[in-house]
């Protein structure tokens, strides 16, 4: 089932979420139905908190890179251990943030701890672009949107936009919850 995207500005977004339990209320279908939403908006990453649940899960297929290797992981209760490398610069967007896409430094390496849907627990280091993106996710568990990396400067220039985009105005080709559409309800 596809689940409406959160936009920016809902409170769930700036949330610092908790862990779960391995008995938490079907979890296998809200995994399959996070991956049907991320699909379906074309995304490359899916927090809950993106879908309105504040807990601490994410998923991310980056599809296959230029080495010929998929990477697609469920990852519940991540703790990110360490991250290394240079700095680099890279044009990131969020689902819940559409029609924003901004430079965002993060560094090339991690180290994660997560479990997968099947309560495996992993330690893995992931480099390149599913290491970003996974950075990016965390971010969602962690309350924090790539926007809030940006200058003073960039974040007034883009007030007007953020602000259209939480009262609906905006364009999608997937289902999206607007925080101050729901408001006036």
């Amino acid at each position: 089932m596809k689940l409406p995207i959160v936009a920016y500005g809902d409170p769930v977004l700036k949330k610092v979420c908790p862990p779960i339990e391995q008995d938490y209320p079907d979890l296998k279908q809200l995994i399959s139905n996070m991956y049907e939403t991320m699909y379906n908006a074309h995304g490359v990453g899916l927090a809950a908190p993106q879908i309105g649940l504040a807990i601490r899960l994410f998923i991310v297929d980056t599809g296959v890179d230029e080495d010929e290797k998929a990477f697609k992981r469920t990852f519940i209760n991540a703790e990110i251990l360490e991250e290394t490398g240079e700095p680099w610069a890279f044009n990131e967007g969020c689902l819940s943030i559409p029609d924003i896409r901004e430079d965002v430094m993060r560094k090339p390496n991690i180290r994660i701890r997560y479990y997968d849907e099947n309560w495996e627990l992993h330690e893995e280091e992931v480099t390149g672009m599913p290491a970003r993106v996974i950075q990016h996710e965390y971010d969602h568990i962690q309350g924090k949107l790539f926007t809030e990396t940006l200058s003073l400067l960039r974040k007034r220039m883009l007030k007007s936009k953020l602000d259209a985009i939480s009262k609906g105005n905006v364009k999608v080709d997937y289902k999206m919850r607007f925080p101050q559409q729901s408001r006036r309800r």
